[in-house]
Parts: structure tokens; C-alpha cells; sequence
């Protein structure tokens, strides 16, 4: 095995080739706004949602497995939960994955729930911490802000953008 890491490293090395580990591909996927299916998805959550509708069609003139169950009604309804990216406020705040979204810190408890994180990490590469997250009718909520209440009494600010905050034209593989 050392002999092999040591001539890919080798050849590598003209591209400067580095090792990495699986916290570092996290933050590199979320920066580009690549979901994990089972972190940022679940049975719920459809193409339409992750804002990937153009991957789907429904003027197809032949069925496709889950077709059907995409124009069920609860999956057709306006304000259906939609992934998006979320950039803090205070760009060192990292908002806890799990932490739900509401748009009036000061609303009486229980407070009306918009959503909630799904990914969430500091980013060296951006010098900003990165989210993504669910929010109701999000695709159409962008440059708005949401609140992200938290045990200790603190609140979290973020703003709804896109969940690409890295390179999002693509440009940089072809450098």
C-alpha cells in the first residue's frame, strides 16, 4: 500500500496532488452544494424541492418511475419545504445541523417552524461558516432572513441564498 500512495503522490505531484479525509470532502461538497442523500434528503423530498426540476419532466410522454407519486397532491402544494443555502450573518456563527428556522425569534412559544438545517459547517476556504437547510417555499425566499433560536438562548441570523457558495458557474474544473 505504501508503494502505491507513494508513486500516485509522485505523479500527482505536478497538480499538487493532496490527501485529504472525510471532513474535508463534507465541507468541499456542501461548498458546492452537493447534497448526501439521507443528510440533505428523505423520502419526502423530491427533484423539485433541491431546485433540480429540470432533471425531471413531466411533459414526457412516457412514465418514469416516480412520476406518479411527484404529482401527488401534498407533493404539487405551494410552501412545500425546499433546500437552500444558508450564509450566517455573523460569519463565524455556525448554525447547528438539526436546528430549526423560524421567522420571529421573539414569536410566543411554540413558535411557527419554517424549516430546519440539514448541513452546516465552518469554511476555511470561504472564511465563512456555510449551511444548507429546509425552508418553506424557500426557491422563492432568497435574500430573505431566517432565525435559528438555539438552547442557550442565543439566535443564529442567516440569510436564504443559493446553496452553491462555491464556483457556481463551474468554472474552476477547467482551469
Amino acid at each position: 500500500g505504501t508503494h502505491v500512495w507513494e508513486k500516485l503522490f509522485e505523479a500527482g505531484a505536478k497538480y499538487n496532488l493532496t490527501p485529504y479525509g472525510t471532513e474535508t470532502m463534507h465541507i468541499l461538497r456542501a461548498e458546492k452544494g452537493f447534497i448526501i442523500a439521507g443528510q440533505d434528503t428523505d423520502g419526502s423530498v423530491h427533484p423539485y424541492d433541491l431546485g433540480m426540476g429540470w432533471c425531471v419532466s413531466n411533459q414526457k410522454p412516457f412514465s418514469y418511475i416516480g412520476k406518479r407519486g411527484m404529482n401527488r397532491v401534498d407533493c404539487v402544494r405551494e410552501n412545500r419545504k425546499q433546500l437552500v443555502g444558508l450564509k450566517t450573518k455573523d460569519p463565524k456563527a455556525v448554525i447547528p445541523e438539526g436546528a430549526q428556522a423560524v421567522l420571529d425569534p421573539k414569536a410566543p412559544i411554540p413558535m411557527p417552524m419554517e424549516g430546519h438545517v440539514t448541513s452546516s459547517y465552518w469554511s476555511a476556504n470561504l472564511g465563512h461558516s456555510i449551511a444548507m437547510g429546509f425552508i418553506k417555499g424557500g426557491l422563492d425566499k432568497m435574500g430573505e432572513t431566517v432565525f435559528y433560536p438555539l438552547a442557550d438562548g442565543t439566535v443564529i441570523e442567516a440569510e436564504i441564498c443559493s446553496p452553491i457558495f462555491l464556483d457556481p458557474k463551474g468554472e474552476r474544473q477547467n482551469v
